[in-house]
C-alpha cells in the first residue's frame, strides 16, 4: 500500500468512502433525501477540498462550514452521524493508503469533524 500523494488518489479515496456512506442506512438519507447529492458532481467538489486540505494544491474556495449549517438546518446531524462519518472515513483509509498523509488526513477530518459539530451545536443554543 502506498501513501496518498495525488488528486487521483483522493478522488479514489473519495468514491470508495461515499460508497459507505450511501451503503449505510444510520446515514445515507442525509446524502439521498436531505442534500440529494448527485455523486458524480460532488466528487470533484470533495476532492477539490481534500486536496487543498492535505496536498496544499488546488483553489477550494467554499465555505464548508456554511454547507454543514445550511444541511443541519434541513436535518440535525448528530453525534451519531459524526461518528458514522468518521468510522467510515478511517476505514476507508486504511484501506487503501498507509503512511503520513493517511495518518494526517484521518487526524484532519477528526478535527472538522469536532469543530462542525462544535459550531452546529453553537448555532443550535443561540
Amino acid at each position: 500500500m502506498h501513501d496518498i500523494t495525488s488528486r487521483t488518489d483522493l478522488f479514489l479515496l473519495m468514491q470508495k468512502f461515499y460508497a459507505k456512506l450511501l451503503s449505510d442506512n444510520r446515514i445515507q438519507y442525509i446524502f439521498t433525501d436531505i442534500a440529494q447529492i448527485d455523486l458524480e458532481a460532488h466528487l470533484p467538489h470533495l476532492t477539490d477540498f481534500w486536496e487543498q486540505t492535505i496536498l496544499h494544491q488546488g483553489s477550494y474556495r467554499k465555505n464548508v462550514m456554511q454547507l454543514h449549517l445550511d444541511l443541519n438546518a434541513k436535518e440535525k446531524l448528530t453525534p451519531e452521524h459524526f461518528t458514522v462519518w468518521l468510522e467510515h472515513f478511517n476505514k476507508t483509509v486504511d484501506e487503501n493508503f498507509k503512511g503520513d498523509r493517511s495518518e494526517l488526513i484521518k487526524t484532519r477530518a477528526l478535527s472538522i469533524a469536532t469543530v462542525m459539530q462544535l459550531k452546529i451545536s453553537q448555532k443550535s443554543h443561540n
